[in-house]
């Protein structure tokens, strides 16, 4: 039986202790080798595991007194002269960013620079380039990956290619451990930063939802909406002049004063971390999600603003652009003609989340992005998979038959 003296192993009490209060052990693995050997180590005693790459997941998948395969000590970043990025697998978006601009390169993801970068591209990935150069995996271009028979391999478009698609949208633990993911880059831009505040959210909602989605690609706003205020932000990668212009639309649409502050020409790795006071991480806060293919009701919309108090938060992401120009097929992301993402937040006590989610429910596409999990959800392959999933189970059985990688909504 495999030795884990010989490891970086960290036990509840120990410093660095990070992980779920039930995990039994924390593994830090620091090559493949390490990834395979703690596999061997679970397979002979029994014991269940979850990777771990940057640690944000909404649900708390690790089982009892089980093993969490922590990747944070393979997190390499390097890029060829080609463009192409090969990063660990426990990086994270923070040291990402920071590497790929010393390159003048980067790749559309999220805004939080603790994200980890496995994480989030095996579930799809939206952020801010999002509408101009699509998802996170659709920049992917290969990935290492360790089996459930802890074999290795390499998957691409050419090697594996079954299994590169499965990753590209619903690869999260469910076949394998990635522990390298490949990335076809692209130039860094300089960007616009764009932040505005109202006191009245109300016509900001409704304009929002006929705007957003529909503005050149180039552009991408989202929105948050608390008690009494709403706060518009997002980045533009037009000329200054147009990204005024589409704004005072937007503003004049929603029949409020243009208030929004305008930063021009700021190189887009230091665009990301201004918004972070936004959505802090570690929040400590509950919510829950849904995909819309059209726009609120006047009727829904008051209803979910009426309630706002508190900690309450709606939370308003664009989609359209770039995202819905690849079939629904061609990768495992199966919600590429969505027009907006709502997440609704509140303290984890409060009964308002679901009340919420309900009251919008009603309306929304039942499609759930798979990077934010919600175990309250009836069918949860339908959400995240939706005509995918048929394709997504039959791939299960073929690379995982005895279900080595499961959790709860596994496929």
């Amino acid at each position: 039986m495999l030795d884990l003296t010989a490891f970086d192993v960290l036990s509840p009490g120990s410093p660095g202790y990070e992980a779920s209060p039930r995990a039994r052990l924390v593994v830090r693995c620091h090559s493949v080798s390490d990834v395979v050997q703690v596999l061997a180590y679970a397979d002979a005693t029994g014991a269940r595991f979850v990777p771990r790459g940057g640690g944000h997941c909404f649900v708390d998948r690790c089982p009892a007194d089980g093993i969490v395969v922590d990747l944070s000590g393979m997190d390499r970043i390097t890029v060829d002269d080609s463009g192409v990025a090969t990063i660990g697998a426990g990086a994270r978006l923070g040291a990402v960013y920071a590497a790929l601009h010393e390159h003048g390169r980067t790749i559309p993801a999220g805004c939080g620079d603790t994200v980890g970068i496995a994480g989030l591209t095996l579930g799809g990935g939206i952020g801010l380039l999002g509408r101009q150069y699509g998802l996170t995996c659709d920049r992917l271009v290969g990935a290492r990956a360790v089996l459930a028979d802890r074999s290795v391999v390499e998957c691409s478009e050419d090697s594996e290619p079954d299994l590169f698609w499965a990753l590209r949208g619903a690869g999260g633990g469910q076949f394998g451990i990635v522990t390298e993911l490949r990335f076809a880059t692209v130039p860094e831009p300089s960007a616009c930063r764009i932040e505005g505040h109202w006191a009245e959210p109300e016509p900001l909602v409704r304009a929002w939802q006929d705007w957003a989605p529909d503005a050149p690609d180039g552009i991408t706003v989202n929105l948050s909406v608390q008690t009494g205020h709403a706060t518009l932000f997002g980045a533009s990668v037009l000329p200054s002049a147009e990204t005024h212009d589409l704004l005072r639309e937007f503003t004049a649409r929603a029949g409020v004063r243009n208030a929004t502050d305008l930063r021009p020409d700021v190189p887009y790795r230091f665009v990301k971390p201004t918004f972070a006071a936004l959505d802090p991480p570690g929040a400590n806060r509950r919510s829950r999600s849904e995909f819309f293919a059209r726009p609120l009701s006047e009727r829904t919309a008051a209803d979910l603003l009426e309630r706002l108090e508190g900690n309450r938060r709606l939370a308003f992401t664009a989609m359209g652009g770039a995202y819905r120009r690849v079939a629904e097929e061609a990768t495992a992301f199966a919600h590429r003609g969505e027009r907006f993402l709502l997440e609704e937040a509140g303290d984890p006590d409060d009964l308002w989340v679901d009340e919420a989610w309900r009251t919008a429910h009603a309306e929304g596409s039942g499609r759930v992005y798979p990077n934010f999990p919600d175990l309250a959800l009836e069918d949860p392959a339908a959400a995240y998979h939706a005509g995918n999933h048929p394709r997504l189970a039959a791939l299960k059985k073929s690379y995982d038959p005895h279900r080595v990688f499961d959790f709860p909504q596994a496929l």
